[in-house]
Parts: structure tokens; sequence; C-alpha cells
């Protein structure tokens, strides 16, 4: 069975034709060729599919189409660009924060919500923000200071 279920992907206004139980990570990487958000563990565990759906980090994994209906939904391809990042992504860059890379996409969703709501947070805040992000790599304290360091870069650009 098949939907055609409006939503809007990254600023663009999208009628994506699927069947409404899939889920919206599947959706995102095979028809909308967002392969930035990966697949972690399926089960709503890792972070590593998460998105922002109304500004709200959520696991792509285990959200099904007709959820979405009508939202915005932002991808890490939907934070910056190559050529115009955004903040948490050069300091990512800048503090070394990047190894394998794999989660990495669903820690900027996550911190981009924290930065959106709190433009000043603590290493405590980061790091309770990021509690739903499993990263194997033993990034997380530069994890931590890239957040904070992107913070402090936001606040000096809107004074600016």
């Amino acid at each position: 069975m098949s939907d055609t279920i409006q939503l809007t992907v990254n600023g663009g206004s999208r009628s994506i034709n699927c069947d409404p139980s899939s889920p919206l990570l599947y959706v995102l990487r095979e028809q909308c060729g967002l392969t930035g958000t990966h697949f972690g563990c399926g089960l709503n565990q890792c972070g590593a599919c998460f998105v922002l759906v109304d500004g709200q980090p959520l696991a792509s994994c285990d959200t099904p189409m007709w959820s979405v209906a009508g939202k915005s939904v932002v991808t890490v391809e939907g934070l910056g660009s190559p050529g115009k990042p955004h903040p948490l992504q050069t300091a990512l860059i800048e503090e070394q924060a990047l190894q394998c890379g794999y989660c990495i996409s669903g820690i900027q969703i996550s911190a981009a919500a924290l930065l959106e709501k709190n433009p000043d947070p603590t290493d405590k805040d980061v790091r309770e923000a990021l509690d739903g992000n499993l990263c194997r790599c033993g990034a997380h304290n530069r994890i931590v200071r890239a957040v904070r360091r992107a913070a402090e870069a936001m606040r000096e650009g809107a004074k600016a």
C-alpha cells in the first residue's frame, strides 16, 4: 500500500510516495538521496539516525512516515553546506572531534537542537543533550569542546 505524504525536508516541500509505515530513515536515504543520516541499531538506542522533526531530535529508524506528514524534517545535510558550514560543523573539525564519522551526523543533530534552545550550554548540558548518541571512538571530550566552541561562535556572530 502506497500513499503520498507531504512534508518539508531541509527547507524544501516534498511529496513522497511510500508505504505510510516505512521508516523515515529509509525514505530519506533511498528516495531523497540524503545518506548523511545513518542506520545504527534500528531500535532507537544509538542516535546515528537522528534528524530534527519540527526542531526536536528524533530517531528516524523507527519513525513511520505517517507520523511526520506535514512536518519539517532537517537532516545533517540541512544544517550547513561545504561552502557555508554550520558553526557546529566548523567547530567539530577544528576540535578534531571526528573519528570514524558514523555517529557524528546524529550528534550534530542533537547538538544543533541544544544550541537552538540553549546558546550558552555548560559541559553538563552538552553531555545530557548527547546522552542518546553513542560513540565508540572515545571522542566525547572533543565533541563536548566542539559544541561549546560552536556556541561561543554563534553568540559572537549574533552580536556582530
